[in-house]
């Protein structure tokens, strides 16, 4: 079965200036395959199974090892369903890396950092926010296990990607073929409801704080979302998503060894 997603599409209906022009969105046009209604609905399913595993007050065992599993559920239900629906074609999400795709990685999570923390800065005039405990959670670890964390951070990270770009894609499917939408307009639909949902989808971490979830983390949503719509290789927000986090917990690793030693 093939699984390239590339097709001619018209260019009067693809943002120039930010698609590659000979990359679409796979499952959309029924390229590599189509999926019908109902296949759909069992892969958005499968995502809010992946999110319950990570959600709920589950109590993994095997400690830090343990933690591991939500992590890998949380991408491994929703890809398992669309291998369920598209076969081998659930690959069409992945492709081999480039070294220019490796430098959009860099610039997308250094450009989220100073969106997220210029509006982070704005909210906090308004409303009380609360930070991300995982951020604080690894300086008290030994060197070991934060490596460990931060490699189930990059998995859980990679879950979020998943959880994000299949209702992405499906809100596209949603658009174009039932409301005969074009496909610039259905793009930016699915892009903007897509990080809504992330956002909300983050209020049990933040305290149900609506205004925080919504403002600040549906903005990074929308920032990081941004390379995937360039791409279509999911590896590459996966990895500005993973490069903006792991330099968020440096940061913050950093501000707490200047705070002790002083």
């Amino acid at each position: 079965m093939n699984t390239s997603s590339d097709t001619t599409t018209d260019d009067s209906d693809r943002f120039a200036w930010l698609e590659d022009p000979k990359r679409d969105f796979p499952y959309y046009r029924g390229q590599p395959v189509g999926l019908t209604g109902w296949q759909w609905l069992l892969v958005m399913a499968a995502v809010c199974a992946g999110f319950l595993a990570v959600a709920l007050p589950i109590a993994w065992p095997g400690g830090m090892a343990g933690s591991f599993v939500p992590a890998i559920l949380l991408f491994a239900i929703p890809l398992a369903a669309l291998a369920l629906v598209a076969g081998t074609s659930w690959r069409a999400l992945f492709r081999k890396v480039s070294g220019r795709e490796i430098t959009w990685m860099v610039l997308f999570a250094l450009l989220n950092i100073v969106v997220t923390m210029s509006i982070g800065a704005a909210v906090t005039t308004l409303v009380e926010v609360k930070a991300n405990a995982a951020i604080g959670s690894i300086t008290g670890l030994d060197m070991a296990g934060r490596v460990l964390f931060l490699v189930k951070i990059a998995l859980q990270l990679l879950g979020e990607e998943v959880i994000t770009v299949l209702p992405f894609l499906a809100l596209l499917a949603l658009f174009t073929q039932r409301f005969g939408a074009s496909r610039r307009l259905a793009i930016v639909g699915a892009w903007l409801l897509s990080a809504l949902l992330f956002g909300l989808a983050h209020m049990p971490t933040y305290g149900w704080n609506l205004v925080q979830c919504i403002l600040i983390i549906g903005s990074a949503r929308l920032v990081l979302t941004l390379p995937w719509i360039m791409t279509k290789n999911l590896w590459v927000s996966t990895g500005a998503h993973v490069l903006n986090d792991w330099l968020l917990m440096a940061m913050g690793l950093l501000g707490a060894m200047l705070a002790s030693q002083t």
